[in-house]
């Protein structure tokens, strides 16, 4: 199993979520963050004149645990619906996932997704 974590923009979150779904993946977790990459945040724009960055950006933070069949469909669905084609799109990181137990039956590994 891979745990699959992206740092997505919020307004891509739906988009994201629902083409998820379209490939099975319902399990999700969602995280409002803050943080910068490249861009070291952006400028802000006052009347026309441009002021010091803002060096945090807010974000959306998913977290996913997929099959091991599975996690190549899943980076690129999340890769295709939440691009934008603009700086600041975001970055997805794959993790190795040991185990998932479900807390309420006791369920190991792809039967407690």
């Amino acid at each position: 199993m891979k745990k699959i974590e992206a740092i997505i923009r919020s307004s891509k979150l739906d988009e994201v979520k629902h083409a998820l779904a379209d490939i099975g993946i319902h399990g999700i977790t969602v995280t409002d963050v803050k943080g910068f990459g490249r861009q070291n945040g952006h400028p802000e724009r006052y009347r026309g004149i441009e002021y010091a960055a803002v060096d945090l950006v807010s974000k959306t933070k998913i977290e996913i645990i997929v099959p091991d069949d599975k996690w190549p469909q899943a980076i690129e669905t999340i890769q295709v619906s939440a691009r934008s084609g603009r700086i600041g799109d975001g970055k997805i990181f794959v993790f190795p996932c040991e185990d998932v137990i479900r807390i309420r039956t006791g369920e190991i590994s792809v039967a407690a997704l």
